[in-house]
C-alpha cells in the first residue's frame, strides 16, 4: 500500500535525501501499522478487494508464463517481489500459490507486522524494510513483480516504473494497481471513500498523482514493458464486493510483460 532503507526509528525507516518516497504519506501509514490485519478497521477495503485483485493476479501470471490453470499452487517455481507490501495482504497469498515471495516497504513498522502475521501463519516470506531501488543496487531480478496501490503515492511515477523494470527479468510479467485520475474518481475515490464513508483515512490519496490507463501504459513502454493490458475493479455496495471490470474509470488492474530479449 506503500511505495517503497537501513536504520530505523520509532516510527519508520531512515531514508537517503532525495529517495523517491512522499515521507508524509509514510508516516501516515506508518503510524497504521498494528491494524493491516483488521478486516472491520482502516484496512477494511483493501481485504474486500483482496480476492478479485489475486484473481487477476493470478490468471495474468497463468497467461504469461502458460502455468497449469487448475493447478493448486500455479505459481511454483517462481521468484516473486511485492513492492509496497504493507502488512502482507498480497505477500501470503502469492506464497500460499506457491511462489517463492520477497516483500518489500519503506516503513518498518509495516514490514514487522507483516512478518509477525507470517510467521503465525506458518509462511515463509522475505520481508524487507527496504525500496525498490535498494533491491536493484543488489542487482536482484524476479519472474513476477507485483506493486499494488503504490505509484498513485510515489512522486516521480517515470522513475518509479523504470525501477520495476529493472527488478523485472527478461521474460517476466509487472503486475499494478492504482486509481484513474478522473472525476468519478476524486467522487468515489476521496470525496466517498475518504470523507463520507470513511473507508479510509482523510488524506490517503491525492487526487493529482492518480494515473489514468493510458499514462500508466506510455510509462510502462517507456521502460521497457509490451503487452500491456488493463481492467477495472467496481466495488458494489449493494453487495459489499469488488468485481473485475471492463471499467476502469476508477480502480484498476493492469499486466505487462518484459520482453525475453531485453537486456538486464
Amino acid at each position: 500500500m506503500t511505495a517503497n532503507a537501513p536504520q530505523a526509528n520509532a516510527a519508520h525507516t531512515a531514508h537517503p535525501a532525495g529517495a523517491n518516497i512522499d515521507t508524509r504519506e509514510l508516516e501516515q501509514f506508518s503510524a497504521l501499522a498494528d491494524k493491516w490485519w483488521d478486516t472491520t478497521g482502516p484496512f477494511r477495503m483493501l481485504h474486500r478487494i483482496g480476492p478479485p485483485r489475486l484473481r487477476y493476479i493470478r490468471e495474468a501470471a497463468i497467461r504469461h508464463f502458460a502455468l497449469e490453470a487448475s493447478a493448486r499452487r500455479p505459481l511454483l517455481g517462481l521468484d516473486c517481489l511485492d513492492v509496497g507490501c504493507g502488512g502482507g495482504l498480497v505477500a501470503e497469498p502469492l506464497t500460499r500459490l506457491g511462489g517463492n515471495v520477497t516483500a518489500i516497504d519503506p516503513a518498518r513498522k509495516n514490514v514487522e507486522a507483516a512478518r509477525l502475521h507470517a510467521d503465525a501463519a506458518g509462511l515463509e516470506i522475505d520481508y524487507r524494510a527496504s525500496m525498490a531501488e535498494d533491491l536493484v543496487e543488489e542487482t536482484l531480478t524476479f519472474d513476477l513483480v507485483t506493486c499494488l496501490e503504490v505509484i498513485e503515492h510515489v512522486p516521480d511515477q517515470r522513475a518509479f516504473v523504470r525501477t520495476l523494470s529493472a527488478l523485472v527479468r527478461p521474460g517476466g510479467l509487472l503486475v499494478l494497481s492504482t486509481i484513474s485520475r478522473t472525476p468519478k474518481s476524486y467522487a468515489l475515490a476521496i470525496v466517498g471513500a475518504e470523507y463520507i464513508l470513511g473507508w479510509l483515512p482523510r488524506g490517503t490519496h491525492d487526487w493529482t498523482r492518480f494515473v489514468t490507463p493510458p499514462e500508466l501504459q506510455t510509462l510502462c513502454s517507456n521502460a521497457g514493458f509490451a503487452d500491456f493490458s488493463a481492467r477495472g475493479l467496481v466495488y458494489s455496495l449493494f453487495r459489499d464486493s469488488w468485481q473485475l471490470s471492463d471499467d476502469v474509470d476508477v480502480n484498476y488492474m493492469a499486466a505487462a510483460a518484459r520482453p525475453a530479449g531485453a537486456k538486464s
